[in-house]
C-alpha cells in the first residue's frame, strides 16, 4: 500500500536532496580555480597541461551521464548517486596524495569525473518526473545547488589552502563531500507514483487505475528526430566556451594584476549570478517559453564573452563573472526541462545523458585549447572570441528546434 500523502509534496524533498548533492559535487569540482596556481607551481606545468585536469573531469562526467541516466531510469537514482559521492570523495583524497601530475589526472580528473557522472544526470532525471507544470522552477531550484556551491566552496578552498596546504585541503573537501553529499543521496527517489502521487503533488484517486507509464520517446526514437541532433550540436558548440571561465578566469585576472585572493573571489561572483539564474530564470521560462528562454541565455553568454574581451580592470572582470554566472545558471536550469518538453519524461535521464555527451566533447576541447593558445601567444583574445561565436551559433540552433508539440511522444 502506498503511504498517505503528506502536506509537503515529497517532490520538494527530492529537489532539496538534489540541491545538496549538486552543491557538494559541483562545488568541490569548481574549487579547481583555487588549486590551479598551486598545482601549476607544484608540478611545473604549463597552463594547457594544468587546464587538462579540469577538462578530463568535465568530459568524463558528461559522457558518463549516457550510462548513469538509463541506469537511474531503470533502477532508481539513490544508490547510483550515493556511489558517485563516494567515488568523488575518494578522487579528491587521491589527488591530494599525488607526487606527479598524471596522478592528479587520475585522482581529480577521473575521480571527480566519474563521481559527478554518477550524480548529475540521475538527479536531473529524477526531478523531471516529480513535476510537470512547475518543472522549470523545480529544476532551477535543484541545480541552484551548483550555483551556491560555486559561490561558497572555491573561496573556502582558498582559505583551506592557506592554512592546510593544497594536499590537506583536498582531504578535507573529500571528507565533507562524503558526509554531506552521501547523506543527501540517500533521499533521492525516482517516481511519485510509488507514494500514491501524480506529478506536482496531485493525489491519485483511490479507485483510479494503476498509473500509466510516463509518456515519452525511447532513446532510439529520439535520435531519429531533427530536434535531437539540433540539441546535440547546440550543446557541443556552447560547451567549447562554457567552461573556459571556470579554468582560465582566475589566471586571466592575475595576469592583469588582481591579487590571488581577490581573483578566487571572482568565482563567488559566478556563483551569485548562477544562483540567481537558476532560481529565477526557470520559473520565468515556464511562463515565457522554455525554448526561447534557453536561446536567450546563449545570446546573453555571447554578449558577456564579447565584454570579456574588453575587461582589463578588476571591476570589469567582476562584472563579467557576475553576468556570465547569470546566463550559465539559466542554461543549466533550462536544458533538462527543454529536453523533457521535446521527448517526454519517460527516459529523461537517458536522453539528458545522451545529449550531454556533446557537452563532454566540447568541454574536453575548450579549456585545454584555450590554455594552448595562451602558451603560444600569451593572449586569451582568440579563444574568447571563438567562444562568443559558438554561443551565437548555439542560440541559432536552439531557435531552429521548432514547437515541441509537433513531436508526439509515444
Amino acid at each position: 500500500m502506498a503511504p498517505a500523502p503528506s502536506r509537503l509534496f515529497h517532490g520538494w524533498i527530492v529537489v532539496a536532496a538534489g540541491f545538496a548533492v549538486l552543491f557538494m559535487g559541483f562545488g568541490t569540482a569548481y574549487t579547481f580555480a583555487a588549486f590551479f596556481a598551486p598545482l601549476q607551481e607544484e608540478f611545473g606545468a604549463m597552463r594547457s597541461a594544468t587546464a587538462l585536469i579540469f577538462s578530463i573531469a568535465g568530459a568524463v562526467y558528461f559522457l558518463l551521464g549516457a550510462v548513469s541516466g538509463p541506469l537511474a531510469d531503470r533502477h532508481g537514482p539513490r544508490w547510483i548517486v550515493f556511489a558517485g559521492m563516494v567515488v568523488l570523495a575518494a578522487g579528491l583524497m587521491l589527488a591530494g596524495r599525488a607526487s606527479q601530475l598524471w596522478q592528479v589526472y587520475v585522482g581529480y580528473g577521473l575521480g571527480v569525473g566519474i563521481g559527478i557522472g554518477l550524480v548529475y544526470v540521475p538527479v536531473l532525471g529524477a526531478v523531471q518526473r516529480w513535476f510537470l507544470k512547475r518543472r522549470g522552477q523545480a529544476s532551477g531550484i535543484a541545480v541552484a545547488g551548483i550555483g551556491l556551491g560555486t559561490l561558497f566552496l572555491p573561496p573556502l578552498a582558498a582559505v583551506l589552502i592557506e592554512t592546510a596546504g593544497w594536499r590537506g585541503s583536498y582531504f578535507i573537501l573529500g571528507l565533507a563531500t562524503l558526509l554531506i553529499g552521501g547523506g543527501a543521496a540517500l533521499l533521492m527517489e525516482n517516481d511519485p507514483e510509488r507514494r500514491g502521487l501524480r506529478p506536482d503533488g496531485e493525489a491519485a484517486a483511490a479507485d483510479a487505475p494503476p498509473p500509466a507509464r510516463p509518456e515519452g520517446m525511447s532513446i532510439a526514437q529520439a535520435i531519429r528526430t531533427r530536434p535531437f541532433w539540433l540539441m546535440y550540436g547546440t550543446f557541443f558548440f556552447v560547451a567549447v566556451g562554457l567552461f573556459v571561465p571556470f579554468v582560465h578566469l582566475v589566471p586571466y585576472a592575475r595576469d592583469r594584476g588582481v591579487e590571488p585572493e581577490v581573483a578566487v573571489i571572482l568565482f563567488s561572483l559566478i556563483g551569485i549570478g548562477s544562483t540567481a539564474g537558476r532560481f529565477f530564470l526557470g520559473g520565468i521560462a515556464d511562463r515565457l517559453g522554455r525554448r526561447q528562454s534557453l536561446a536567450a541565455t546563449f545570446l546573453g553568454m555571447a554578449f558577456v564573452f564579447g565584454f570579456w574581451l574588453l575587461a582589463e580592470s578588476g571591476l570589469a572582470i567582476s562584472l563579467f563573472a557576475l553576468l556570465f554566472g547569470l546566463f550559465y545558471g539559466g542554461f543549466v536550469a533550462l536544458s533538462p526541462p527543454v529536453i523533457a518538453d521535446y521527448f517526454g519524461p519517460r527516459n529523461a535521464g537517458g536522453l539528458i545523458g545522451m545529449l550531454y555527451s556533446g557537452v563532454a566533447v566540447g568541454t574536453l576541447i575548450g579549456p585545454p585549447l584555450t590554455g594552448l593558445a595562451f602558451d603560444l601567444w600569451q593572449s586569451y583574445t582568440l579563444p574568447i572570441a571563438v567562444s562568443a561565436g559558438f554561443m551565437l551559433l548555439g542560440a541559432s540552433l536552439t531557435l531552429l528546434l521548432g514547437d515541441p508539440s509537433r513531436l508526439k511522444p509515444r
